[in-house]
């Protein structure tokens, strides 16, 4: 997902790239579906009964399951993926707006390429976005609920248990307070040490 937002957000940044209102719209949209709502239209989508792009495959001789039990992690992380990628790649943009184009002019008349000015100027610049986005992205994959339970209702490899957070509502449906507390805890703790851990390894790269 980051790296599909970074992507697109270098390309909006270039002349290379037409209508740069419109694309950059398209990509936020998906942000302002709430996720339950995201989660049925993606039901739809991947249910055999339902989907057109289910019956377009099956037309060609492909006969997807996507929500098997080895493509339902991936089908649920996808709907994630559309929802967040615009999102993240509006913070990357947004950094990039503010790089002064006297660098860029610089790295031209040095011969540097496009795809050199992306990598070895804009990446490493907006690298603290980057890391921003990063954190946000690991603290949402650890609060993931919604889509995983709109999913299950359609299938039934997705369990209870899927993800932490429906691991905590299951113990606490189940009038298991305590453990459903312990787990809450748990979840922060991990989420914290992940976030904290990624921020400072990437300071000491960076030499911060």
């Amino acid at each position: 997902m980051l790296f599909t937002a970074l992507v697109m957000a270098l390309l909006l940044d270039t002349h290379l790239l037409k209508l740069k209102g419109f694309f950059r719209t398209a990509a936020f949209m998906p942000y302002a579906v709430p996720g339950v709502i995201a989660a049925i239209m993606w039901s739809y989508l991947y249910s055999p009964q339902l989907s057109p792009i289910v019956d377009l495959l099956n037309g060609i001789g492909l006969k997807p399951d996507f929500l098997g039990p080895g493509a339902v992690l991936w089908s649920a992380a996808n709907v994630s993926t559309w929802l967040w990628t615009g999102y993240n790649m509006l913070i990357m943009f947004s950094a990039l707006q503010s790089i002064p184009q006297e660098l860029y002019e610089a790295a031209r008349i040095d011969g540097a390429s496009n795809w050199v000015i992306a990598w070895r100027i804009k990446v490493p610049i907006i690298a603290p976005s980057i890391v921003m986005t990063t954190v946000f992205s690991i603290i949402g994959t650890l609060q993931l609920y919604s889509e995983p339970a709109v999913l299950r209702q359609i299938s039934s490899n997705i369990s209870s248990t899927f993800t932490p957070n429906m691991l905590a509502y299951t113990v606490a449906v189940g009038n298991n307070y305590q453990q459903a507390a312990a787990i809450s805890v748990v979840i922060a703790v991990i989420t914290f040490v992940l976030s904290f851990g990624f921020m400072r390894l990437t300071s000491k790269r960076a030499g911060l």
